[in-house]
């Protein structure tokens, strides 16, 4: 791309993935798009990197990131050393919890240990009760002794969860104004969390202050990077990609992190979603292997998060993306167990070492196995600018074979990682759809990530959804949702009104009125200019139940929670008393700049070196069901829009491949979205 062209570069979105970073940025009413090799020892440096070669830092720039910091914190349990606050004689309500048990009939389940041990939970002498009444005043002894206390263990952030502070948070406030003076951050649960339910919200709190310092040093980091690669006279800002699906400013992200620990994977839904839609697909299960993960989800519609989550075994309260995790991806290794069969996964050869194929690596991965079987080109992978080496692959696995001691031909080796592999991702899917009560039959697979469309085709067979749908640029389709998301902030307050005969309406306007002006405020200080839309919901349940439905708030909002109720749960109760739990506002605005050309858009490869692509129709030899057959070789970009063809056919571009298995039509659409219909 010409310099001169690059300098007018403005709004990048960029995901970093265990592998690969991958950055889409806009440019004139063009898209482009770069794949670089992650950096997991410092993912700043590879996210300046990619900026530099396409020249985004040359001028004022927006960058939308999309980062796994925190997710992989709280996976390896890096986080800071921790200090909890809470009401004395509930300082184990984090290592209680439910009495659900995770595994009912594993006698030999351990729990997840909490994130702060015994010796860091701290009891304030204080009392409030649950209609926000104080029972037992905080003393201003009692607060110095607590100071005092927290300050011997020398955490490295505080997190203060009070009981019934959602009703009154006076208390937490004074707690919280004594523990600023030892300098370290504070997570308060009335402001991340204000709700009901105290081993949830304590939870949440808990995690936001667990990855605080982490977030915060590494996007400090990063904006530091940026700054001083930039202009001297621009001004790099930098928005963060959120669980719910929606970009918040990196202040925030700095704040509460918590926010953010499915950042990534959440773009990739958004962006499957918005390319669904133009292909006339609404109903999608989306479906994002990566080097390291496979994340799914399911989209009926229109994209809902979910009122909570759980990541690594613990519970978190805020607005997620229903998605679910495995640790099956391209970089997953191969292993024998000690009963001699084969398992791939969840360990990741990522981007250090990486799989063998790539020069450094010395276990078998699903990407070289993919390789072996002909599926991946070597000559073709990331445009011809990262070749492959395919005789390493096949040395290497042979003699790691060899010593396994086992009696497979490198090709049976290789079949069986990908049905291994292939078996753990249809679990998933069936997680998000079986097990929930949709049939997958009734949706199109949407496949995408580096690795996403050499398996999808097989996994839509095994499933009998029939049709595939492969966006443009799969590669970097994460990165082009977090480039595609709204500004959204969510607010919630729990206040537990029962309603003995009408829905006191006055009283609901004021409160959802608050939380409008707290929004107006939130996103004014950031920066933020334009309309905002406002959707308003309410948890709400018969008096004496233990658990709600979330259902839009409007003046029938009984009449609504009794068909939402019969729906269900198969009966409903009309005119029984009911109980207004919690009150949740979800802000949202259109950011200044947006790819909404993206169908139109003319797709630019940055990078230096890039081989130019062979004709399409190369005739190539692979392995497929125990059998040696011949396939074609496609280039993607030569692909007319509407022509039909048919596999077996490999589709190689620069951001991914897609494998096509025999007797399955394929066509491109005007959209550019690659469309398999499975017989």
């Amino acid at each position: 791309m010409p310099r001169s062209r690059r300098a007018r570069i403005r709004l990048c979105a960029i995901d970093t993935g265990g592998t690969f970073t991958d950055c889409v940025w806009v440019e004139g009413g063009r898209l482009g798009l770069l794949k670089v090799f992650s950096t997991p020892a410092d993912a700043s440096q590879a996210i300046a990197g990619a900026l530099g070669k396409i020249g985004g830092l040359g001028d004022s720039l927006i960058l939308l990131h999309g980062t796994t910091v925190g997710t992989n914190a709280l996976l390896e349990r890096k986080g800071a050393r921790l200090a909890l606050v809470t009401t004395e004689g509930f300082e184990d309500v984090i290592e209680i919890g439910r009495q659900a048990r995770p595994k009912l009939y594993d006698f030999f389940f351990d729990r997840v240990p909490p994130l702060v041990p015994a010796a860091l939970r701290f009891g304030a002498a204080e009392r409030t009760g649950s209609d926000g009444q104080i029972v037992q005043a905080l003393s201003r002894a009692a607060l110095r002794a607590l100071v005092d206390r927290v300050q011997q263990k020398k955490p490295q952030a505080i997190a203060i969860s009070l009981l019934f502070s959602f009703a009154n948070s006076r208390h937490e406030q004074a707690v919280a104004q004594a523990l600023r003076k030892l300098g370290v951050p504070l997570s308060v649960s009335h402001q991340i969390l204000p709700e009901f339910r105290e081993y949830e919200r304590t939870s949440t709190v808990v995690v936001n202050a667990y990855l605080q310092p982490v977030m915060q040093g590494y996007l400090e980091k990063l904006d530091r990077r940026l700054r001083g690669k930039a202009n001297p006279h621009s001004t790099p800002r930098t928005f963060v990609m959120q669980s719910s699906g929606g970009i918040t400013a990196l202040g925030s992200a700095a704040r509460e992190p918590v926010r953010t620990v499915l950042s990534g994977p959440a773009g990739g839904v958004v962006g499957a979603a918005a390319m669904a839609k133009r292909s006339g697909v609404d109903r999608i299960i989306s479906f994002d292997m990566g080097g390291t993960s496979t994340d799914v989800a399911l989209v009926d519609g229109e994209i809902r998060p979910s009122r909570q989550g759980e990541i690594a075994g613990m519970p978190l309260g805020v607005p997620m993306l229903d998605i679910h995790s495995v640790g099956a991806g391209g970089g997953s290794i191969a292993r024998f167990d000690r009963a001699g069969a084969l398992r791939v996964g969840p360990e990741s050869a990522g981007a250090e070492p990486g799989p063998i194929c790539y020069g450094r690596g010395t276990q078998p991965t699903v990407t070289d196995a993919n390789l072996i079987l002909g599926r991946l080109q070597p000559r073709r992978f990331l445009g011809g600018a990262f070749p492959l080496d395919l005789e390493r692959a096949r040395r290497v696995s042979g003699e790691w074979l060899k010593a396994m001691g086992s009696g497979l031909t490198l090709e049976q080796f290789a079949l069986g990682v990908v049905r291994v592999v292939n078996a753990a991702m249809e679990k998933a899917i069936r997680v998000v759809s079986i097990e929930r009560g949709s049939d997958p039959r009734d949706f199109t697979l949407v496949a995408f990530g580096g690795a996403g469309g050499l398996h999808a085709c097989e996994l839509a067979q095994g499933l009998g959804i029939p049709r595939v749908l492969v966006p443009a640029l799969p590669g970097a389709l994460s990165a082009f949702g977090i480039l595609a998301s709204d500004v959204v902030k969510d607010y919630s307050r729990s206040v537990l009104w029962p309603v003995p005969e009408k829905l006191p309406l006055g009283r609901l306007d004021r409160a959802f009125g608050a939380l409008e002006e707290a929004a107006v405020r939130d996103l004014q200080s950031e920066g933020w200019r334009g309309r905002i839309g406002f959707e308003r919901r309410v948890d709400i349940r018969y008096r004496g139940q233990g658990y709600e439905l979330n259902v839009p708030y409007t003046r029938s909002l009984v009449e609504t929670f009794e068909r939402e109720h019969q729906r269900h749960y198969g009966h409903s109760y009309p005119g029984r008393e009911i109980e207004l739990v919690t009150l949740r506002l979800r802000a949202t605005m259109k950011p200044p700049l947006t790819a909404t050309a993206w169908a139109e858009a003319q797709v630019e490869e940055s990078g230096s070196g890039l081989a130019t692509e062979r004709p399409a129709g190369d005739r190539i030899a692979m392995f497929f069901g125990g059998r040696r057959i011949r396939a074609t070789v496609y280039s993607r970009e030569q692909l007319p829009s509407g022509r039909n063809y048919c596999g077996p056919a490999v589709v190689t571009e620069y951001s991914a491949t897609t494998f096509v298995p025999p007797g399955i039509g394929f066509s491109v659409g005007p959209e550019r979205n690659l469309v398999m219909a499975l017989p």
